[in-house]
């Protein structure tokens, strides 16, 4: 399995992906790595296998054992990334490959999901349990004046 939450750039069916730019708060590959999530920003030039990424790992446990809390603080030159009330990563334009170009300073849209299999948890196998759910128990979104 493989939950995540991100965002993704709301002109994205004008420039299409990746120079609309991704924002992941989190994603687990909860099969192969179920005790880390993953912070990552995807853009021309750094996206696919080759995002700038973060990681934080649980002192022990599971994700999926209990209900965490994940954040993104987003400003137009720093994405700064959290779990449950913790800074792990803060990335810039600084942190974006020489040529490239930091495509995180418009509107974004939010999406939540849970994919079976793809590229990071690979392909299910006999070993997946089904059925599988994501429990969410709120979104929110703030925005300073």
């Amino acid at each position: 399995m493989w939950p995540a939450f991100w965002m993704l750039g709301d002109d994205f069916s004008a420039v299409g992906w990746p120079a609309c730019g991704e924002i992941d708060v989190m994603e687990n590959a909860g099969g192969t790595e179920p005790g880390i999530i993953h912070g990552s920003l995807h853009g021309p030039g750094y996206s696919g296998n080759n995002p700038i990424t973060a990681t934080y790992a649980l002192p022990q446990g599971r994700f999926s054992d209990g209900f965490h809390v994940f954040a993104v603080e987003w400003a137009p030159r720093v994405v700064r990334f959290f779990v449950d009330g913790n800074l792990y990563a803060t990335k810039t334009p600084a942190d974006i490959p020489a040529g490239k170009h930091w495509v995180f300073d418009h509107p974004f849209f939010l999406l939540l999901n849970l994919a079976v299999g793809g590229n990071m948890p690979g392909s299910p196998d006999e070993s997946t349990v089904f059925p599988q759910r994501m429990l969410v128990d709120y979104v929110r979104v703030y925005s300073r004046k």
